[in-house]
This record gives structure tokens, sequence and C-alpha cells, in this order.
């Protein structure tokens, strides 16, 4: 079938996408839309930042939301609205953006300075993210030339735009689809399931297909280890899939959930879940990326996993023979192995809500504070009852071959005072539970003092003192 997508007004037809082409090579190479500019092919610098949109799930509006071109496969953007930065203005006619950062001296060599007129003009007509501050919005926007006084001053100045999307309405629902949508090129196939009781069967069919939510990971597979998958199926259209509920007893997210969108419900579940999220890659990079790719790909430095295995969470496995739901840290099997059977996907996440009192400290350190892998990410859950601790969850990510925990930290915690001598003792317990590597994020020694830094930062938390920016300004507004 051909892919079809909305671009200014006209629909664009593509009869010979393979799965693993790239908005940004086809919008620069066949398009000739040469502002989409490529910094580093790895949904890091926001040199290619666009706007992708989908229908709203009225029907009768369209949410934008910028995302990375580089790691954005064409087949996900089948059905959908495309905005680059020649949607803005003509060289002789700048849109009120690009006269703003104009106006403020805010574009240096010029690179960069579509990537960043397209975030702020995501904000300026209330895309996903736009409630975050101007700097917020930007972290996945890099300026080698180190201009980001007037780009920040250009954003701030810059006007609220209503945008009038009943046309690009009219288009989307025209193109709107029912049922599985597959594409062949050159031998290779890609399939977008429109109901999770489709993608079950197509996995069965396929089971040596690559499943993809946001692409944040098997982009740069694509673009920096060259690899061609031969089969993808897309998740991203599954509605169901893309389901928040919220209970007292605690958060489920769907597959298709994405880091932005589930941003508020985990800071609900605890603030040090919603500031973790908040700097889990750029804007663009949380648009795209998804809760459960994050736990699927089995990477021991993803950032939501040690914080979800500390709150106890559990994950549900689908296939054709039915569902199972497992301890997420019993998922982690091995370095590259997880504990998923031929024909499964991960369907679910289930986070259970701290009780009123527990104690939860999330930390991720990283070498860059924003948009940034982490060297070390930990997180302690602590029931305390009349000055004992009596129970303990400790999970850490980049400190072993998969997101693990602590169990010897854990036996060192449950049934002592809640203590300085305590934690100090957990503190060293740490050593019987990690031997971790070193790389060119930390030294083994750095994360072994910095693992143990992640208590010592619970303690002093818990005695009032503040231990990060975010601490200060919860305290201080």
């Amino acid at each position: 079938m051909s892919l079809r997508f909305v671009l200014d007004g006209a629909v664009v037809e593509i009869a010979d996408s393979g799965p693993t082409a790239t908005v940004l090579d086809h919008l620069r190479y066949r398009m000739a839309r040469t502002g989409t500019k490529e910094g580093c092919a790895e949904g890091d610098c926001g040199a290619c930042t666009v706007l992708v949109g989908t229908l709203n799930a009225g029907g009768d509006g369209v949410d934008w939301r910028a995302v990375n071109a580089c790691i954005l496969f064409l087949p996900m953007v089948h059905g959908k609205a495309l905005m680059t930065v020649e949607s803005l203005g003509t060289p002789a006619t700048l849109g009120p953006l690009q006269a703003c950062m104009a106006a403020n001296g805010s574009s240096q060599c010029g690179f960069c300075t579509p990537g960043f007129v397209m975030s702020l003009y995501g904000r300026s007509i209330g895309a996903r993210g736009a409630d975050l501050p101007v700097a917020d919005v930007l972290a996945g926007n890099l300026c080698r030339c180190t201009g980001y006084g007037p780009i920040l001053a250009a954003g701030a100045a810059a006007a609220p735009v209503v945008r009038d999307d009943s046309a690009v309405v009219a288009q989307l629902r025209l193109l709107r689809d029912t049922d599985t949508q597959t594409g062949e090129a050159e031998a290779r196939a890609w399939f977008k399931p429109r109901t999770a009781d489709a993608l079950t069967a197509l996995l069965a069919a396929h089971p040596d297909a690559r499943l993809v939510a946001g692409a944040t990971d098997v982009g740069l597979w694509v673009t920096k280890k060259l690899q061609t998958p031969a089969k993808l199926i897309f998740l991203g259209d599954i509605a169901e899939l893309g389901l928040i509920v919220e209970a007292p007893e605690g958060v489920t997210l769907g597959a298709a959930v994405r880091y932005a969108d589930a941003h508020g419900a985990l800071a609900r579940l605890h603030p040090d879940l919603g500031e973790l999220v908040r700097r889990i890659g750029g804007l663009q990079v949380r648009n795209a990326g998804t809760v459960c790719g994050n736990i699927a790909n089995g990477s021991p430095i993803g950032d939501g996993p040690p914080a979800l295995i500390a709150l106890g969470a559990e994950v549900t496995l689908r296939s054709v023979g039915g569902r199972r739901t497992i301890p997420l840290e019993d998922y982690f099997v091995d370095y590259g192995q997880q504990d998923l059977r031929p024909g499964e996907f991960v369907e679910q996440v289930f986070v259970p809500r701290p009780a009123a009192g527990d104690i939860v400290h999330i930390s991720k350190l990283s070498r860059r504070f924003d948009s940034d892998i982490s060297a070390v990410c930990g997180a302690v859950h602590l029931r305390v009852t009349d000055g004992v601790i009596a129970r303990a969850r400790v999970a850490f990510g980049g400190m072993a071959a998969t997101p693990r925990r602590a169990l010897a930290c854990e036996a060192a915690l449950t049934g002592q005072p809640f203590s300085a001598p305590t934690i100090a003792r957990a503190v060293d317990a740490l050593a019987r539970d990690y031997a971790p590597m070193s790389d060119g994020r930390g030294s083994a020694a750095y994360r072994q003092a910095a693992a143990g830094s992640v208590l010592w930062r619970l303690w002093h938390r818990a005695q009032g003192v503040a231990v990060s920016v975010f601490d200060a300004e919860v305290t201080h507004g």
C-alpha cells in the first residue's frame, strides 16, 4: 500500500517506503526541504525537529508534538500531519516566531536555528509539553555556538499562536485507517496494526519482527549501527495500548504510552518520578519514547526501570497463548536477555502507589544534567514504622548487566532503625550487590560511590536538607 501523510495542506503519497526510511532523509533528499538539518542522526541535538500531528481523541482537533525526524521512520507518520520549518514562513515573509528570533539576534551560525524554531513553535501552539518552561522545552536542542541566551529570550517573548486546524482535521479523517496497514520495499516489510488483537496475531505470524513504539532506540540501531531489520511492527496507533489508568492502588500504562504523556500520572505517584521523567532525554525524545519500550529493550542504563522496580512495578506480557504478569525485576534476565517468549510482547506496566508516609528517593546521575544517558540511576523505597525500617526496596541502573535490586543493601536496611549508622551499613552492603564496569560515562569506583550517594541523599532529604535543585524548587517554590 501507499504511505500517506498531510504536509502544508496537501496529502503526500509514497509508494515505495521501506520500514526504516527516515522522515529526515525523505524531507531533505526527496522533497528538497533542507531546513530540517541532520546534526547527530541519533535524536540528541534537535536540529531535525519537526512537528507531527494526530487527530485528538474526539476527532475534532489536532494534537501536535515535536519529535526528531532523524530517528522517525516514514511509516510512523502514515495517516498523520507533518510540519517543518518551511511550513511557518518563507525567506521573504517570516512567520511571527521566526521574526521574533531574528529580532532577538537568536541565530549565530544558523545551523541549529530551524530546530529551535520548531520546538518553540510547538510551545507557542500548545503542543505536547507546552506547559513546561522554555528552557525545558529547548533542552533537546543544542546550539554549538553557545547562543542560548538570545534563544531563550526569544522563546520567552514569543506570543501564543492560535491555529485553525479545521482543514487538517478534515484531511486526517479521510486518511484514518480502521485495520492493519502494511508496506514493503526491497523485500523488507512494515505493519501498522490498529488493535492489540491484531498486534498479537501479527507477532504470532511474524515472530522475527521487531516491535517499534517510539524508535528512540531502534532508530539508532539503523542510523548508527547501520542495521536493516527485515520486518517492523509499529504499535503507536493502537489506541488501547495508549491508555493511562490512574487508580487509588496505582497507575497502569499501556505499551504505547509515551513518556511525555505519562509525566503527569507518574509525577502524581511521586514527585521524584516526575522529575526523573523530565530528564529522560529532551522533549522530542519523551514525545516519542515510551515507558514500556524503555522496559522492553532491556537496557542496563534505562532510566525508568530502576525507579519502577523500587516501587514494586509489575509487567504484563501477552501472546496468542494469553497473558502473564510478573514482577518487573524478573523480566530482566541478563544483558540483552529478557523473560520474553516467542510471539510475546510487553502489553502494559502497573506501578503501585507508595503508601502515605513511605520514603522514596530517585536520583539520576549523568555527566550532563539534561538530555543525557545516566551513569547511575538509583531508587530507594522505604517504609518506616515507629522509627524502624519495616520494608526496603532498592534498585539501580548502570551498576550491572541489567537494572537490578540491591538485595544485600535491602537486608542491611530492613528491621533496622532509620538512622545514619544504618544508612552507612547499607552503603557498605552495595559492594556485595554490584561490581560495576568502567566506561566513558564513569569508572567503576565512581559508580560505586555514586550509588552510595543515592542512599545518603535519601537520608539527608529526610532530615529536611535539599539535595538537588529540584528539592530547592519544591521547598521554596
